[in-house]
């Protein structure tokens, strides 16, 4: 099977540094495995989105050398696609009324069914209801990962109370249609994953595997990110944040080499890419279906 891999940020604000290395990150693994990388622009949420993020974003990949390797996939484009997978879940989706206030009492996790003070006139959010059942996976970094979806996660949305699709939802239907053979991301995902795995077994659509990446943390231990207000990587200097990206991936050496251009820095990465620098100690485990 032809490896294919993708990198899906969102146009929430410029690329800062901790997005940078999950772009570098699956981009060498898929170069690495002489495959294919793919670019989804994930605007589903219109509200979160920045005016010219979007092609901010796109522009700064490729001054640092990493253009999609097929046309750029937007979200927003794609809600035919969306509708169809919707409407085969059938009776595994139902429509709930439930506020965030109405689920304090359960922390925010919904369980088969919609409490007393749900407002009847609100507009439903659709969720999926889950099983009492494990699901997990053996990811290629981090090891085993389970959850139980019912205790730790609930019945959770797929399409929003606005009509839009859910995260969760929208990517399990992307990542199928453009034939994604490994996912390559952030590990603040890795608790995202057993909901997708979920949907892709209801839905008939090959689990790919996982790598979750480790995080950039700033100066308090917190995820970098742009809603803290994390700066943008600079495109038009694009040298210093690529290396410092090699050297967190496990590539120092890499990262010091007498190169002139982002080209020619991950040339010289590929080779040297390997997972087990990055690797943790934990034992793996099988796979959890809840059809079994």
């Amino acid at each position: 099977m032809n490896y294919r891999g993708r990198f899906a940020p969102s146009p929430t604000g410029p690329l800062h540094f901790g997005s940078l290395v999950a772009a570098v990150g699956s981009w060498l693994r898929a170069r690495s495995q002489r495959g294919a990388w793919l670019i989804r622009m994930e605007d589903l949420d219109p509200q979160r989105e920045v005016p010219g993020a979007a092609d901010d974003i796109l522009a700064t990949l490729v001054a640092f050398g990493m253009p999609s390797d097929e046309p750029v996939v937007w979200q927003s484009r794609r809600s035919q696609a969306y509708a169809a997978s919707f409407a085969q879940l059938g009776e595994h989706v139902f429509p709930c009324r439930c506020s965030r206030s109405d689920l304090a009492a359960s922390n925010g996790v919904h369980r088969g069914a919609c409490v007393a003070t749900a407002d009847p006139a609100r507009a439903p959010a659709w969720r999926l209801r889950v099983d009492d059942c494990s699901v997990g996976f053996d990811d290629l970094l981090q090891g085993g990962f389970a959850q139980n979806l019912l205790r730790d996660v609930g019945d959770f949305v797929v399409r929003r109370v606005e009509g839009g699709y859910a995260y969760q939802f929208a990517v399990v239907v992307d990542d199928a249609e453009a034939g994604i053979t490994e996912i390559v991301r952030g590990a603040d995902l890795l608790d995202s994953t057993p909901r997708q795995i979920r949907l892709q077994q209801l839905l008939g659509l090959p689990t790919p595997r996982y790598l979750h990446l480790p995080l950039v943390l700033d100066r308090t231990g917190a995820k970098l990110s742009k809603s803290e207000g994390a700066p943008p990587v600079d495109r038009h200097d694009p040298m210093p944040a690529l290396r410092a990206a090699l050297a967190f991936l496990g590539l120092p050496n890499a990262a010091r080499v007498a190169a002139t251009s982002p080209d020619a820095l991950l040339a010289h990465a590929v080779p040297h890419f390997d997972i087990d620098a990055l690797r943790k100690k934990l034992d793996g485990f099988p796979a959890f279906d809840c059809n079994a």
